[in-house]
């Protein structure tokens, strides 16, 4: 009996998936990459926003044709679209056997058994759940690096965001608990560990009555195997000093803030229901860089917001341009049903946003551009990835100004020799939009 899964959306998403890989494994269940060759095949979706949700439900109807041209006898649908849908999705999609919410991971096996002996099922509810060190997990990521979720679920309940329906409520893993996967972790081979959660910066005030972050990265930096340690999704709200502080003097901790913006036109911070002011952004924008020497730091921003005006767009566009953020995301805002926002008035065109999200992306390519340049002549660590199958001695990697799957690479040219999980010391020659091109000066593996 074989199966297969796709993973869809985000990391947080995808350690979900790994997890359940894990517990078929666990079940006596052989596991391929195949799904011609799959008895069972699992879609892990997204639910994100509305270009996620149609890519999951092609996904699904696309995996649902190995019924007939493959070996396909149960089809599962699990993650946040089974979770927001139920009983809906499973009605209008008669391709599924089986729906699995975010809270039901766990019961992998109960669908693979119920769906094998014909029975359509749902195993989804509230959220409450959160997987643990003891629990089996797969890596899917490069043995080299691996994301570790610390916290499930979200509070903050920002007026544009489904995610608190979907996850539930906020929920700290244990500072012992993580540790323990961590140390796992490293002693399988793991350099960097890139540490997510929907806010990692309310790490801990669940269990503890104030955000602790700080105190997990001083633990986590205590194991000897790992070099780099990597917070992604902290929200400004809960960017304390103490955490500033921790990042500017633990060497593992990488100089590298990702901090989720949104806007920065106060009136439209407060219709998305976000605690930050432009003021208070711009006084967190300052001690980072005066603290941090040398932070690279990445924001996300949302145009289209409904009511949004010119004048506000401009300021958010002032607001790139004053900041000079090393890298940014930018999104059209996308009307999700149940939330706070699809019910404004002032709806935005579908034009409009886009007009606004290239003028936009046009500016931050080229900070961005002009940030990857101004590293020419400078030296950075660099964690090998692969290699260029045209170009024998060139590889490519990330420093640590980058994180995977989102930012841009480095890329090493004469570097014969090196493997994926090597550290090398580049010289930076040229910069670009996006990466950036050096030649090695010495390597540490």
């Amino acid at each position: 009996m074989k199966a297969g899964i796709i993973s869809l959306g985000c990391a947080k998403n995808l350690v979900d998936t790994e997890v359940m890989l894990g517990l078929l494994q666990e079940g006596g269940i052989e596991l391929t990459r195949k799904p011609e060759e799959a008895d069972i095949l699992i879609v892990n979706t997204c639910a994100f926003i509305e270009t996620a949700k149609k890519e999951s439900i092609t996904t699904v109807l696309n995996m649902a044709e190995y019924k007939t041209s493959g070996k396909c006898r149960s089809l599962i649908v699990a993650g946040c679209l089974g979770q927001r849908y139920g009983q809906a999705l499973l009605d209008e999609l008669p391709e599924a056997d089986a729906i699995i919410g975010t809270g039901a991971w766990g019961r992998i096996m109960e669908a693979v058994e119920e769906t094998l002996h014909g029975n359509r099922v749902i195993l989804a509810g509230e959220s409450e759940i959160i997987y643990d060190a003891r629990m089996p997990r797969i890596l899917t990521t490069p043995g080299y690096t691996a994301y570790l979720k610390i916290a499930e679920g979200c509070d903050n309940r920002c007026s544009f965001c489904a995610i608190p329906m979907i996850r539930g409520r906020y929920r700290s893993r244990t500072v012992e608990d993580i540790v323990e996967e961590a140390k796992k972790l490293a002693a399988g081979g793991a350099k960097e560990l890139n540490l997510i959660a929907q806010d990692t910066t309310a790490y801990g005030r669940d269990l503890y009555g104030v955000a602790s972050l700080p105190r997990l990265l001083r633990e986590l930096a205590k194991i000897e195997d790992l070099r780099w340690i990597r917070c992604l999704y902290s929200y400004p709200r809960f960017f304390t000093d103490e955490l500033i502080d921790t990042i500017a003097s633990e060497p593992k901790l990488v100089k590298y803030v990702d901090l989720p913006l949104q806007h920065a036109d106060d009136a439209l911070l407060r219709a998305m229901h976000r605690a930050d002011t432009r003021v208070s952004m711009e006084k967190l924008l300052t001690k980072l860089r005066d603290r941090i020497p040398g932070v690279a730091v990445r924001s996300t921003f949302i145009v289209g917001f409904p009511g949004e005006t010119d004048e506000q767009f401009a300021a958010l566009r002032s607001f790139l341009e004053e900041q000079r953020f090393d890298k940014a995301g930018i999104f059209t805002y996308s009307a999700e049903e149940g939330t706070p926002a699809a019910e404004l008035p002032g709806q935005i065109s579908e034009n409009v946003m886009q007009e606004r999200y290239h003028a936009l992306m046009s500016l931050q390519c080229k900070i961005s551009e002009e940030v990857n340049q101004s590293l020419e002549g400078k030296e950075l660590d660099v964690l090998v990835e692969g290699r260029e199958e045209e170009q024998e001695n060139v590889a490519y990697g990330r420093s640590y100004r980058e994180a995977p799957e989102v930012d841009g690479q480095v890329f090493i040219e004469g570097c014969g020799g090196v493997k994926p999980g090597d550290m090398v010391r580049v010289r930076v020659s040229q910069g670009f939009t996006y990466d950036v091109v050096g030649e090695p000066v010495g390597w540490n593996r």
